[in-house]
């Protein structure tokens, strides 16, 4: 998607696809090492104790890896002292922050983009697009890439390219699909964001 939407916007696109890499790399090396195939599988339904709020210590299956989910990944690398609350660290968890934060953005900016209003026109997707950087991702970027994505979001598609994009003909139908989207990622973004406060690692370095 972000790819779809011109070199312009490859600020942000290079950034997700770094990150990503960081932490596939990350898993394959955990799946050769014998101290990170197991760990808890927080991620599992009977997890956690809803009225005490313990978590069980149930086991992360043999040859899967600790990065088999966000919460075992994040047990294994506080367990091994891999994440740095005070200074900059190559771990998975201060990697998936970062990824982290930029879903925000991608939420928030396809959820501007799937709002009709009941009056008046349309606004343009770099507007809606600037909105959201500077909502989330700006507070967390330099002066110089601010500057430089302010310029990217200038030559955004129009809307139109975003009918085409999600095979759709008009604002409604584009409405129903973005909101799906929307809901999915938001989801996702909750549990992660829930598992990285519980841990306090929102403003790892």
């Amino acid at each position: 998607f972000m790819e779809s939407l011109g070199p312009m916007v490859s600020l942000i696109s290079n950034e997700i696809e770094t990150k990503t890499t960081i932490i596939r790399q990350l898993a394959l090396l955990s799946e050769r090492s014998p101290e990170a195939e197991v760990g808890p599988d927080m991620h599992s339904r009977n997890s956690e104790n809803s009225q005490t709020g313990e978590k069980n210590s149930v086991m992360v299956s043999q040859g899967r890896g600790a990065y088999n989910s966000v919460r075992s990944m994040i047990w294994m690398e506080l367990k091994q002292g891999i994440v740095d609350f005070n200074q900059q660290t190559d771990s998975g968890c201060r990697t998936l922050l970062r990824l982290h934060r930029a879903l925000l953005w991608l939420k928030l900016f396809l959820q501007k983009l799937a709002e009709t209003p009941t009056s008046g026109r349309l606004r343009s997707p770099s507007d809606l697009c600037r909105e959201a950087y500077q909502t989330t991702l700006s507070h967390h970027h330099t002066w110089f890439v601010r500057r430089a994505a302010e310029l990217a979001f200038i030559a955004l598609p129009e809307r139109g390219f975003f009918f085409r994009l999600v095979c759709v003909q008009n604002q409604e139908e584009l409405s129903e699909v973005l909101t799906r989207v929307v809901d999915g990622i938001g989801e996702i973004y909750d549990r992660t964001q829930k598992a990285l406060e519980e841990n306090k690692m929102l403003d790892l370095p």
